[in-house]
């Protein structure tokens, strides 16, 4: 499981050092893709791999359905730790999350989340109220 946030920087050759608690879990390869609100996310392979097949199981007949499975397929990229704890992050995934050189890598129980700093400060202090107030709904399945 994931926990925590860390903040490493993106290198001139966009690779980003992952965490070295998050490693071990990642050690059989993992696959980074198109996350929400413009983050992305990196899945051990074998959980990706479930909720990829999960996924495709959606009627084909429904366009919204269609266009996340066609996108979630299209932005996987298959990966492996290099020896220093680094992945490579494409231009595409890049300018998806609108990445600079300063990141925000945080834990999200069953996956990772990149962030570029400045959008996960901005979207931190917009989401601040959501926490604090706890919704019954979200609560519910937590306590």
């Amino acid at each position: 499981m994931f926990f925590g946030t860390f903040t490493p920087k993106l290198d001139d050759k966009g690779r980003l050092t992952l965490p070295a608690k998050f490693r071990e879990e990642l050690g059989e390869g993992l696959m980074v893709v198109k996350g929400q609100d413009r983050s992305l996310a990196v899945y051990p392979k074998a959980e990706f791999l479930v909720r990829a097949k999960k996924a495709a199981e959606a009627s084909r007949t429904n366009p919204k359905a269609r266009a996340f499975v066609r996108n979630l397929a299209a932005s996987a990229d298959e990966q492996n730790l290099d020896s220093q704890g680094r992945i490579s992050v494409s231009v595409m995934h890049r300018d998806y999350a609108g990445l600079t050189k300063e990141c925000v890598v945080i834990g999200n129980v069953d996956f990772i989340e990149i962030w570029d700093a400045e959008s996960w400060a901005d979207y931190s202090a917009e989401h601040e109220e959501d926490f604090s107030d706890g919704d019954d709904e979200v609560l519910a399945t937590f306590l």
